[in-house]
């Protein structure tokens, strides 16, 4: 069977931890898309405000196979 897949970049973000960051981002691209097989991080930062992280961010690209 032939498949052809897809990448789309999305950055989500948690004020708890990275591993946070990266399942709200999952868990907002299920709502849109469909059949995804993967996903894979890009980058990790941080954003400080008054010497303390306030936000863990994550940008990845998502996977999915395109419909027949």
């Amino acid at each position: 069977m032939e498949r052809v897949a897809r990448i789309t970049e999305i950055i989500g973000a948690s004020p708890v931890s990275f591993d946070e960051a990266i399942k709200t981002g999952f868990e907002r691209a299920r709502k849109t898309l469909r059949g995804i097989t993967g996903l894979r991080v890009i980058e990790q930062r941080v954003a400080v405000e008054d010497d303390i992280i306030r936000e863990y961010r994550v940008r990845m690209e998502v996977i999915f196979v395109l419909e027949t």
